[in-house]
């Protein structure tokens, strides 16, 4: 998708012979294809083949790539290089790095800097997992400007030179184990954020988390922790840390985070329909973003949740169970999710996310809310969470003109 093409038209126009490969032939897959800056990147469909990797040079593997995939297995046995799209970006990258991952929060606290910094009347390039690809920034670049850049533990898995003039692990919980063989694996690809970092980096740490505190000694880069100031959340002193480190006054940073009107996709308000609101957290793809929402919501919820599972402890928002009237279940995960949260609360399942809004509404009362917030990844149903997020916006405003609204 974005990264790859991204990456591979990169290196195209820097005089590279490339090649895609895809293991999926699809009409997204192909439409994607036009893309491609030029006819000569050959490009494969539906499988990895030998013949096709075959006397590379390297392999750059987009993050959907597990490693037991035939074109790294192949790759290993012939000594051919393997490296992630923000390795070969960074390489190309003039301007220093801001690095931003942890297991929430990542997209939020990523826009933030990025609008701080541009505030500030520097220039940012918020990228990575948010907005556009690295690779696709990096011929925009000047050595004065910042790249912000969210990055995951897939990508991080497969970095080599890597190095962000400032690293940020937001927090660590459980996450991607449907990826990661267990949490210890997890912790160590998160840590290679600051692998290659030296004595005039910086590594920000988020000192409330266990994990994060007990790892800044295996650090070489000056370590900050951030921890909750008053009014504000641990994202933003995660903002505040980072803006200090770049000499950014705090009235800037506040300034910032008062005009902030959230993110698409991000506990977004999407319409209130006879006195029911429907929000749209589709991005919140684990149960700690799913109990922060509805921490966060002062209504009796009916819960819209599933998808595919990551391994995720579905169990947090059972903190919030007073507030959730019925969970709604779609997807691969609804099995599971039901098993974690036991006989404590009520639920649906159903086979598609537009039934899903439809039964919550038919059921709300005046005053109810419509969260759809998953708790897992969107790949079971959907392309990525966008769409996932657009289709409930889009059946929400079918409801609306049905109603009159």
């Amino acid at each position: 998708a974005r990264s790859g093409i991204a990456c591979a038209n990169l290196l195209f126009s820097l005089g590279a012979k490339v090649k895609a490969t895809d293991n999926n032939d699809s009409e997204i897959t192909r439409r994607n294809a036009v893309k491609l800056c030029s006819d000569y990147i050959a490009v494969e469909f539906g499988k990895h083949s030998s013949d096709f990797i075959e006397g590379s040079d390297l392999v750059v593997v987009s993050p959907g790539v597990s490693n037991d995939s035939f074109s790294i297995q192949f790759a290993q046995k012939n000594n051919i290089p393997i490296v992630s799209e923000i390795e070969i970006a960074s390489i190309l990258c003039p301007a220093p790095i801001i690095a931003v991952t942890g297991s929430n929060g990542k997209t939020t606290v990523t826009t933030l800097i990025s609008r701080v910094i541009n505030a500030s009347g520097m220039k940012a390039y918020a990228c990575g997992n948010i907005g556009n690809p690295f690779c696709g920034e990096i011929q925009k670049l000047l050595a004065k400007d910042y790249v912000v850049l969210e990055v995951s533990s897939f990508q991080l898995e497969r970095i080599k030179s890597f190095k962000p003039k400032i690293a940020v692990i937001l927090n660590f919980n459980r996450n991607h184990l449907d990826r990661h063989k267990d949490m210890e694996e997890y912790l160590t690809a998160k840590k290679r954020i600051f692998l290659n970092q030296d004595k005039n980096d910086f590594l920000v740490l988020n000192g409330l988390d266990p994990a994060l505190k007990n790892i800044s000694s295996e650090s070489k880069s000056k370590v900050i922790f951030f921890n909750q100031l008053p009014g504000l959340n641990p994202n933003q002193a995660a903002v505040f840390t980072v803006a200090s480190i770049l000499g950014i006054k705090d009235d800037i940073v506040s300034k910032t985070f008062q005009d902030f009107k959230g993110l698409e996709h991000r506990m977004e308000f999407v319409a209130e329909i006879k006195e029911v609101s429907f929000i749209n957290d589709s991005k919140a793809t684990t149960a700690d973003s799913a109990a922060w929402a509805l921490e966060n919501i002062n209504r009796p919820v009916f819960l819209i949740a599933g998808g595919k599972d990551k391994g995720v402890d579905y169990a947090k928002i059972l903190e919030s169970r007073q507030k959730i009237k019925e969970v709604i279940l779609i997807g691969e995960a609804k099995n599971k999710i039901r098993q974690a949260l036991g006989e404590t609360l009520s639920f649906r399942e159903v086979d598609s996310l537009s039934s899903a809004v439809r039964l919550a509404f038919s059921k709300a009362k005046a005053g109810d809310c419509v969260l759809l917030s998953p708790m897992c990844a969107s790949f079971d149903m959907f392309k990525d969470y966008e769409e996932r997020g657009r289709i409930f916006k889009e059946v929400v405003e079918a409801l609306k003109k049905e109603n009159g609204t």
